[in-house]
């Protein structure tokens, strides 16, 4: 699935099957559930789960803890929006 096909997924009522943890993450994000896309990366310790964790701290407004989790997915606030990170992490995970 690319980019725009993940866009446009978002309209619907539930993930695509098959997709990764830290993509089904950013689909229930993008769908308005901040918990149920954290839960989803909340223990994963993979690169793309810790991006996403990190995130979604962002998201919340939690600037300590989106930092902790950067540093170890070895990633940086590397956008200036929040979209535009969101835009990043489904494009490289796609």
């Amino acid at each position: 699935m690319d980019a725009g096909e993940f866009h446009s997924s978002v309209a619907g009522d539930e993930p695509p099957e098959g997709l990764s943890a830290p993509l089904t993450a950013l689909w229930w994000d993008a769908k308005g559930d901040w918990a149920r896309a954290h839960t989803l990366v909340d223990e994963l310790e993979t690169m793309d789960g810790m991006a996403v964790h990190a995130y979604l701290h962002r998201k919340e407004g939690v600037g300590w803890n989106a930092d902790y989790w950067y540093k170890r997915a070895g990633r940086e606030f590397y956008r200036p929006s929040l979209a535009e990170e969101w835009d990043a992490l489904v494009e490289g995970m796609g």
